[in-house]
């Protein structure tokens, strides 16, 4: 299993879009942790609490309040930055607001990448680009059959469109610009993630935590949903390999899934009793699954690419995955520091420490 390396993030210039929300926020915090130099771009944390604030991750990188809608705003920021790597991972990225609010959806994950992309071009310092999208670009037909990379892009919803949209606009810009330009890229197609520091609306631990810590019963609509569920630190250990591949060789450019092993997909009620069993308390209403506009009741991800050509295999099985994310919010609920949550986490992560 192959780890970032802490001696290749050192002083390195990086412009991260996205770090005031969950997995930015976790990988603000790695890769100043690592040394990076991080400029980031986001909106306004959206939660209270959230890990952004908990982790003092303002302190950490030179932070600007932005929207990626706004061209101008994310070219200038781009150009005073003078990246060498960029990782975007700014978006709308739930896909029940997607239906609430589409054309929102759209101009934050289509346009916003558009931004960030048209944003490198002329920045001679660039010279690799993580665009984060999701495992939820493919169509799928939910045959069972796990999806590859070449696999034929869809959406039914406004999500999973806009992110689809969003992997044809990535290569347009490679093709068209940014590989005469020297700047490797790559999208990273992540399954859903688990850890702490996530109080997101409308996802499933933080929905949990919620309800069990004021003695609610939680809701679940779709008990029966299979999903690839991984803990963050593994994509986001994913798109910093990635980016240190792609910073020396335009070759490793194209797209990339990570997930949990293939045969390691769960359901939703799998994972709710488990981290119902972790956290010691809390009682589950299970719905039938019809409630709600269209979510898929079936997606999982072939990860083979990223294993043979990245050296990525999945950490934490799980079990583990859930054990370690409930006693996060346990302790940081207790009173221990997230700061040192975090560390402790991506310390146990980088050494391959199996959980007790």
């Amino acid at each position: 299993m192959r780890i970032a390396s802490p001696i290749f993030w050192k002083d390195k210039q990086v412009l991260l879009t996205g770090h005031t929300g969950f997995k930015g926020a976790w990988l603000a915090f790695w890769l100043s942790q690592m040394g990076a130099k991080v400029t980031g771009i986001s909106l306004a944390p959206s939660s209270t609490p959230n890990l952004f604030t908990l982790a003092n991750i303002a302190q950490m990188t030179n932070s600007h309040f932005a929207d990626i809608r706004d061209a101008d705003a994310v070219s200038n920021i781009a150009k005073k930055a003078q990246p060498e790597i960029i990782l975007h991972l700014a978006a709308q990225a739930l896909v029940r607001p997607g239906y609430r609010d589409p054309l929102g959806t759209f101009a934050t994950n289509v346009m916003g990448t558009a931004n960030v992309l048209n944003a490198t071009r002329g920045v001679n310092s660039v010279k690799a680009l993580v665009a984060v999208t999701t495992d939820k670009v493919y169509k799928n037909l939910e045959t069972g059959r796990a999806y590859k990379e070449d696999d034929q892009l869809g959406g039914y919803d406004p999500y999973s469109a806009s992110k689809a949209a969003s992997e044809i606009i990535i290569s347009s810009y490679r093709d068209s610009y940014l590989a005469e330009q020297g700047v490797a890229i790559a999208s990273a197609r992540a399954g859903n993630v688990i850890g702490g520091g996530d109080w997101s609306e409308d996802r499933l631990i933080p929905d949990a935590v919620l309800a069990w810590d004021s003695d609610l019963p939680l809701e679940i609509r779709r008990p029966n949903a299979i999903r690839p569920w991984q803990h963050v630190l593994e994509p986001l250990n994913g798109y910093l390999v990635l980016a240190e591949k792609l910073y020396t060789d335009l070759s490793f450019s194209g797209a990339y899934n990570f997930g949990p092993k293939t045969n390691e997909a769960a359901t939703v009620k799998t994972v709710i009793e488990l981290a119902n069993n972790a956290y010691g308390c809390g009682s589950v209403v299970w719905g039938d699954g019809t409630e709600g506009p269209h979510e898929a009741n079936l997606l999982s991800l072939e990860i083979l690419k990223a294993r043979e050509l990245l050296g990525i295999t999945p950490r934490w099985n799980l079990t583990e995955t859930i054990k370690l994310t409930m006693g996060w919010y346990q302790q940081q609920r207790s009173g221990v520091n997230a700061h040192l949550l975090c560390d402790a986490d991506i310390a146990a992560f980088s050494s391959a420490r199996k959980l007790d």
